[in-house]
């Protein structure tokens, strides 16, 4: 039986070893700092490919390609002679700069930021020059026609389209994949190339031409583009293919024909303006060839509707998006 001394002893030693212990953390953690470990101190790399491009008497484009950091790139911040007139989170790499004076001439420059707060050097100047004002100019430009593409790789694509008309003159066209602006060019080019996608997707561009009072005509048709799969990928896609959607007053019917899954497919998830909204399923057994679908709307004529569809496989995985279409609700006049 132990001693009343001996016990508190035992008891006093693992108190002693516990502050041990502490301060061997705190001497650790003084070192670590003293040597600059623990704390980030490294800024980004200087964004490069920078561009800037009016959009309208007064807003601008600008543009550039991914910057680096040893931790992450969490935000952009645009300049204007040094001084800061938009910021964006990290995942972007474009902005329109709004309220400008028109026919004026600005420059920009671009620095990025991470989240200790380190800030690269701003990038290269780019000198840009606003259109003058057209107040009274209300009529939009022609829609693009003749958009046509090819895959650049597993990463990119090349565009091109013919000019666009309008009553004052086009001063930017807009490239937008799957409703998102993705690249925009000046009103004298019919052609861009855009980059930073995945290998083995299917892309579905349109474009649309813009003026100087902001006004955008209506989309171009729409073109298909899937990038190259990835070196040593061999894997099929499984894309549902041919998607076509036909909108009438109250409804939207779809077709397409389903993936060889090397099985049968029983289910496709249907999304509307990029959320899931149903599944498909047929009951005894999937069509043989085209598949047919109609679903109820209530909204009214002029809605859009962005659709696109992916199968679930015969290995219970959902597979690749289909490509995306456009459906716009028509009116009940004839």
């Amino acid at each position: 039986m132990l001693s009343a001394q001996a016990r508190r002893r035992s008891v006093q030693r693992p108190c002693a070893a516990t502050a041990l212990a502490a301060a061997a953390v705190v001497l650790l953690l003084a070192a670590m700092t003293a040597c600059g470990l623990g704390e980030d101190t490294e800024s980004p790399t200087t964004p490069a490919g920078v561009t800037a491009q009016a959009g309208s008497a007064t807003s601008v484009h600008v543009m550039w390609e991914w910057a680096t950091d040893n931790e992450e790139v969490t935000g952009y911040e645009v300049l204007q002679e040094g001084r800061t007139v938009a910021a964006v989170p990290g995942v972007k790499r474009m902005v329109d700069v709004n309220s400008l004076e028109p026919a004026t001439r600005y420059v920009f420059t671009v620095r990025a930021r991470d989240a200790a707060g380190n800030v690269s050097a701003p990038s290269a100047p780019v000198p840009v020059t606003t259109p003058d004002a057209t107040p009274d100019d209300h009529e939009a430009p022609t829609a693009p026609a003749g958009l046509r593409g090819a895959a650049d790789g597993s990463r990119a694509v090349t565009l091109t389209w013919r000019p666009a008309s309008d009553d004052v003159g086009v001063t930017a066209y807009d490239v937008y994949q799957e409703d998102t602006r993705v690249h925009s060019v000046g009103g004298d080019q019919t052609a861009a190339r855009i980059a930073n996608l995945r290998p083995g997707v299917i892309y579905t561009f349109t474009v649309r031409a813009r003026d100087a009072a902001e006004n955008s005509s209506p989309d171009s048709a729409p073109v298909d583009l899937t990038t190259a799969p990835a070196p040593g990928d061999d894997t099929p896609s499984t894309a549902p293919t041919d998607l076509k959607v036909t909108a009438r007053p109250g409804s939207v019917t779809l077709t397409w024909t389903p993936p060889e899954a090397g099985g049968p497919v029983k289910e496709h998830q249907l999304y509307l303006n990029g959320e899931p909204v149903t599944t498909i399923v047929w009951g005894a057994g999937p069509p043989a060839g085209t598949a047919t679908y109609t679903f109820t709307v209530t909204d009214p004529p002029g809605t859009r509707y962005s659709v696109k569809l992916r199968a679930r496989l015969p290995d219970g995985k959902w597979g690749d998006f289909s490509a995306q279409r456009t459906a716009v609700i028509p009116s009940n006049r004839v």
